[in-house]
């Protein structure tokens, strides 16, 4: 499987959610929607499990995603992820990457390769 980053810099397809979506696994997805539900004290149902990646076309991506705002500017922007954005780094970004540092490490490393 080919690695799809997201416009903030997680990689989709290690995504559990993702994962369980493309292999169409009920079991992993009430699994994850337990372990969610506890982790985020949120209500998930299995139902809720599915995402086909930020990239993807359409409306098939988990929870936040669907409204991020970073995936709407990268799209609206036409860029393969955030790291191949002329404004790269943004305020949006800055905010997001102080709590999920793996993903500020992904888009620097895709930087650094261009």
């Amino acid at each position: 499987m080919q690695e799809m980053v997201a416009y903030c810099g997680l990689v989709c397809t290690e995504c559990p959610t993702y994962k369980a979506t493309k292999k169409n696994d009920n079991k992993a997805r009430a699994k994850i929607a337990e372990e969610w539900s506890r982790q985020y004290q949120h209500t998930f149902k299995t139902e809720d499990i599915n995402c086909n990646g930020c990239l993807a076309v359409g409306n098939v991506q988990i929870g936040y995603c669907k409204v991020c705002e970073i995936r709407k500017c990268g799209a609206d922007r036409k860029v393969l992820n955030c790291g191949y954005c002329v404004e790269y780094p943004c305020d949006k970004l800055n905010n997001f990457h102080t709590r999920v540092v793996k993903a500020k490490a992904k888009l620097e490393a895709i930087r650094n390769k261009k």
